[in-house]
């Protein structure tokens, strides 16, 4: 694929993939431990709230930063950071050191995403977005599918240390793969010429309208991703009647979906297809996850056969990258240049104040009203999102006459 092909991008790429397939060991294993701890929901909840204090209170703060600091230097030192912080979990089983390690990480993740998905445009090729994006999001499920089921089955035997040690030692050789890539200065606001004072007016209107719809779209499946986090664990638990094993299993699985659906966009990305369409992708994605998981949350009243939602979270994958591929990608074509980091920095907010929401509704209400009657508002969640994000919709713009660059150009090549 074309975003790969140049070295930068492949070591990003490279160390995403590495340092995503240790964090799924850990991210698989903590709401297990934390649930056999407690024993209830609202246990459970509080160490996914732990996690989201950071994002909420520094998400714009580390935006702002974003726009400001060499963000490869950044994320070198953080990822450094990253690997350093877990090794309190060698020396304890406390589930108050669970908590501090799980907001210490929040905290060191919430610095590093906004310089990420702000360097993605610098490093991609004009045009590769959606490409780099997709491939980008290809390697969190493939650490998914690894890590998921390698996670469960670990804790399941109580090797809490080995996945702490191997998660430590993917965030160091991320580290070295990232201060291979070259320096990039932060993007320069856009000097496009021919463009009388009107159209700008008119293309920030356009722009802020974008952008803000994004970030409804960011809300609706955070609440929505805060709901299927907490009550995922008991689902599999209550409904389902299985394991930590099992749990791992089914949350790992979810990958299989997620890496056709990653492999098939960075495909058409490369091709043109999907160049100008990031908000139907949204949208469709956002509209294909609610439909599927409601039959999933509906499901046990026909079967529980574990086969069959084996299948079916496999299945659910796909939209699921769908969805945000083409919610990250719009709000990159949308973001100017020198304000990308500040913009996915309210992106981290947003989705993290979303997700708060979404547990704390699931901690607080998962055992009175039940599993199954909130993971359907789960699903109706999605499909609010696909319809705001049907608002991202980027204006028809006049043709230029031949030679003569598109605003959309000019944002692409200064973000370059």
């Amino acid at each position: 694929m074309t975003a790969l092909r140049g070295r930068d991008y492949r070591n990003l790429w490279i160390a995403t993939l590495i340092s995503e397939t240790g964090d799924w060991l850990l991210l698989i294993a903590l709401p297990i431990l934390v649930y056999q701890l407690t024993g209830s929901t609202l246990g459970t909840a509080l160490a996914f709230l732990v996690e989201l204090v950071p994002p909420v209170a520094l998400g714009t703060v580390a935006g702002r930063l974003a726009d400001r600091w060499n963000r490869r230097r950044a994320l070198v030192w953080i990822a450094v950071a990253q690997a350093v912080t877990l090794l309190p979990l060698l020396v304890t089983g406390h589930l108050w050191i669970v908590y501090a390690v799980i907001a210490t990480q929040a905290a060191l993740s919430t610095f590093a995403e906004p310089s990420r998905n702000a360097l993605v445009p610098a490093l991609a090729p004009a045009g590769q977005l959606v490409g780099a994006n997709s491939l980008l999001a290809l390697t969190s499920n493939v650490g998914r599918l690894v890590g998921g089921p390698l996670g469960g089955a670990l804790l399941a035997l109580g090797n809490l240390p080995v996945i702490v040690i191997v998660d430590a030692t993917t965030f160091v050789a991320a580290a070295l793969l990232i201060a291979r890539i070259a320096q990039i200065r932060p993007g320069t606001p856009s000097t496009a010429e021919n463009v009388t004072a009107g159209e700008k007016h008119e293309t920030a209107n356009s722009l802020r309208r974008r952008i803000g719809a994004g970030l409804v779209v960011t809300g609706l499946t955070g609440t929505a991703q805060g709901l299927f986090v907490v009550l995922f664990v008991p689902f599999v638990a209550r409904v389902l009647h299985g394991g930590a094993a099992e749990t791992g299993l089914l949350r790992g699985v979810q990958a299989i979906g997620a890496i056709l659906a990653g492999l098939a966009l960075g495909l058409l990305a490369t091709r043109g297809r999907v160049r100008t369409s990031a908000y139907l992708l949204a949208a469709g994605g956002a509209a294909a996850f609610a439909t599927i998981s409601a039959l999933i949350w509906n499901g046990p009243r026909i079967t529980e056969a574990e086969p069959v939602y084996a299948i079916a979270f496999a299945v659910v994958g796909a939209p699921g990258i769908v969805l945000m591929t083409g919610l990250v990608s719009a709000l990159q074509q949308a973001a100017p240049p020198e304000r990308i980091g500040r913009v996915f920095g309210v992106f981290t907010t947003t989705f993290a104040a979303g997700q708060a929401l979404g547990m704390l509704a699931a901690g607080l209400l998962g055992d009175p009203l039940g599993v199954v009657v909130l993971l359907n508002v789960q699903a109706g969640l999605y499909a609010l999102a696909g319809v705001a994000a049907l608002a991202m919709r980027p204006p028809k713009r006049r043709q230029p006459p031949s030679g003569e660059p598109t605003t959309a150009q000019f944002t692409v090549a200064n973000a370059s």
